[in-house]
C-alpha cells in the first residue's frame, strides 16, 4: 500500500536480511539510495534513526522519509528520542467496513464480519479465520509479544489474553483479572500494557467533568479486531457466533473499533469516552 502511495520513493525492506546487513554495516550509503525513500520494518535497524535525524535537518525536505513497521511500541521509542517533533504519525489498523465495501467484498450479516476480522490477508488471500488467527496469534505471542517485554511463561499469558477476550465491553478489573489468570496485579497491568502498546486491545476510556475523576476509574476492554477475539473464544463458524453468549459484547466491539478506524483513517486523535452510571446503560462520547 505504501509503495502505492509514494510511486517516487525508493522502497527497502529491513525484513530482507541482505537488506539489513547492508543497512546496519553502512548506513549513511543505505539512505543514500535514493533522495526519497520508503523504509518499511524500519525497527530491525533503529541505529537509522539517528543518521536519518541528521539528513532530515540537513536537507530540510518534507515526506523524505517514509518510514512503517509492524512494532508500533518499538517505533515510537525510537521516534520520540531521535525524531521527536519532525514526524507525522498515522497508525494504520486492520480493514474497516467502508474499505471492504469499496472494494466490493460482500456480506451477508454482521456476524460474518465479527467472525472473519478485518486483516487483508485473509480476504487478500481467501484465508479461513480457523486457520489464520491461531498461526496469527502465535507469531504475535512467540515474537512480538518478547520484543516489548520478557514474558517467561507462555501459557500464562495465552490464558491471560483469552481471558480479556472473555471480559470484551466490561470494565477493566485488574485485581479481577488477576485473580483469574493466577499472577500478580502488577503482571496482569504489564501484560495489558503490552497488548495496548501492540494494539491489541483498546482501553476506552470513562468521561467525568473532574479531569482527576477520569483518571481513577475504570475504562472499558475492547480488541481492535473482532475475528481475533472470536479465535480466542474458540468460535469457529459465524453460525456458531449467532448463538454464542459473547454475540452482543462482540457487535458493540465492532461499533467501537469501527469509529477508531474512522478517526485513525482520517488522521484524527482518538478522542472517545464513555459515560454512564452503570455498565449496563452508557453512553459513548465522542
Amino acid at each position: 500500500m505504501i509503495k502505492n502511495h509514494f510511486p517516487n520513493h525508493h522502497y527497502e525492506s529491513l525484513e530482507d536480511p541482505d537488506i539489513r546487513l547492508f543497512a546496519k554495516s553502512d548506513p549513511l550509503h543505505f539512505l543514500k539510495s535514493g533522495e526519497k525513500m520508503v523504509i518499511d520494518e524500519i525497527q530491525r535497524v533503529p541505529e537509522l534513526f539517528s543518521y536519518i535525524q541528521t539528513i532530515s535537518d540537513q536537507s530540510n525536505t518534507s515526506g523524505q522519509f517514509i518510514l512503517s513497521g509492524s512494532h508500533s511500541f518499538l517505533l515510537n521509542q525510537h521516534i520520540t528520542q531521535s525524531l521527536a517533533g519532525r514526524v507525522a504519525i498515522l497508525n494504520l489498523l486492520p480493514l474497516s467496513i467502508r474499505e471492504l465495501q469499496e472494494q466490493g467484498i460482500p456480506f451477508d450479516k454482521y456476524e460474518d464480519l465479527i467472525f472473519k476480522g478485518f486483516y487483508p490477508r485473509i480476504y487478500d488471500k481467501k484465508i479461513d479465520p480457523v486457520d489464520f488467527y491461531p498461526n496469527y496469534l502465535q507469531t504475535y505471542i512467540e515474537r512480538d509479544v518478547r520484543l516489548l517485554q520478557n514474558i517467561h511463561d507462555l501459557n500464562h499469558f495465552i490464558r491471560f489474553i483469552k481471558l480479556c477476550a472473555g471480559r470484551i465491553g466490561q470494565l477493566l478489573n485488574l485485581s479481577s483479572l488477576a485473580n483469574d489468570c493466577g499472577i500478580s496485579v502488577n503482571t496482569a497491568k504489564a501484560w495489558i500494557s503490552v497488548l495496548e502498546a501492540s494494539f491489541t486491545i483498546y482501553l476506552l476510556q470513562p468521561h467525568h467533568k473532574n479531569y482527576n475523576k477520569r483518571l481513577v476509574k475504570m475504562p472499558k476492554l475492547y480488541f481492535y479486531d473482532s475475528g481475533i477475539a472470536c479465535s480466542l473464544l474458540e468460535i469457529r463458524s459465524a453460525n456458531q457466533l449467532s448463538s454464542h453468549y459473547a454475540r452482543g459484547s462482540l457487535f458493540e466491539n465492532l461499533m467501537i473499533s469501527e469509529l477508531i478506524k474512522g478517526r485513525f483513517n482520517n488522521g484524527l486523535r482518538n478522542n472517545c469516552f464513555f459515560f454512564g452510571a452503570t455498565i449496563k446503560v452508557w453512553r459513548l462520547i465522542v
